[in-house]
């Protein structure tokens, strides 16, 4: 199973569902749901929240 133990950089996105799996940019998986509809959400939401930060930081 993935170290869950590392947070997420820049450069891990964006992060793609693949079936029930969620993997980083380079296709090492960091999570598994049990529904394929799930990881999809939390990929976009994971991205979602990256492009904000992206932008916070350009911004301020």
């Amino acid at each position: 199973m993935p170290d869950n133990d590392k947070p997420l950089k820049p450069e891990d996105f964006p992060i793609n569902a693949e079936g029930r799996k969620i993997k980083k940019q380079d296709g090492t998986p960091i999570a598994e749901t049990a529904d394929p509809a799930v990881a999809e959400d939390v990929a976009d939401r994971l991205n979602e929240d990256e492009a904000r930060r992206e932008e916070d930081k350009w911004s301020a």
